[in-house]
């Protein structure tokens, strides 16, 4: 508000940098001297011109996004519950699962398996087989939009401290690098998609400690290893028979 109160001041011709600056409000009054020195300088009346156009552009756009706002919350009406289960996974805005709804029509009866629509949304590992020796490949291409949605949600789920897509991105990550981490994060969320709106059930968090419950023993044993490359030489004490 204190921006535009001093743009549309600047175009009908203030050029006080002190009155410009006055017309600030909440705490950005606390930066009244730094807001006069920005703002003296030579603002011409073609500037003024062009700020004019500027503004007007970012209103009529506003006006825009607030009626495909509506439009798009009109159509997904009728989805209302799925958009409520897609938003129980880590990673997955609003507006995600809009697109995921729109890009699958929500109906997983169409997809065979979780694997299907994996594959069809081009976040399944290409598979090439030659003399017995497994080759790695590339993803396989999908629908462009679907795996863009995914992608995002990918990076918000591997923000999500405690989650088990944040300890599944952080386990491939450290052997398989950064990128091939994601895809799998992607892979992971839609499989659970799929399962979720072909069982009608909200996510089911596994937790950060999921691998190291499954299986215990690999976990202390790479716990270890990270100590001794540490310099650490360890000894292993039970909790329930020290006690």
């Amino acid at each position: 508000a204190s921006g535009r109160a001093m743009l549309e001041a600047l175009i009908v011709g203030e050029r006080d940098p002190q009155v410009l600056a006055e017309m600030s409000k909440s705490r950005l009054r606390n930066k009244i001297p730094e807001l006069t020195e920005a703002l003296t300088g030579r603002f011409r009346e073609h500037h003024a011109f062009l700020a004019r156009l500027y503004l007007d552009q970012y209103d009529q756009l506003t006006v825009m996004i607030g009626q495909l706002t509506e439009r798009i919350e009109e159509a997904m009406a009728p989805f209302r519950g799925a958009l409520d289960l897609l938003d129980t996974v880590p990673g997955i805005s609003r507006a995600t699962a809009e697109v995921i709804i729109a890009e699958t029509g929500g109906d997983m009866a169409r997809f065979a398996s979780a694997k299907h629509l994996a594959s069809w949304a081009g976040v399944c590992p290409g598979h090439h087989e030659s003399a017995g020796r497994t080759k790695n490949t590339k993803v396989r291409p999908g629908n462009p939009y679907l795996k863009g949605a995914l992608g995002i949600a990918a990076f918000g789920a591997v923000k999500t401290n405690n989650s088990y897509l944040q300890a599944r991105y952080k386990r491939l990550a450290a052997r398989r690098g950064a990128m091939k981490a994601l895809v799998a994060v992607e892979h992971s969320i839609i499989t659970s998609v799929w399962h979720m709106l072909t069982d009608g059930k909200p996510y089911h968090e596994l937790g950060s400690t999921y691998f190291a419950r499954r299986d215990p023993e690999r976990a202390t044993r790479r716990a270890i290893t990270q100590l001794n490359q540490l310099g650490y030489r360890v000894t292993l004490n039970p909790i329930d028979a020290a006690a």
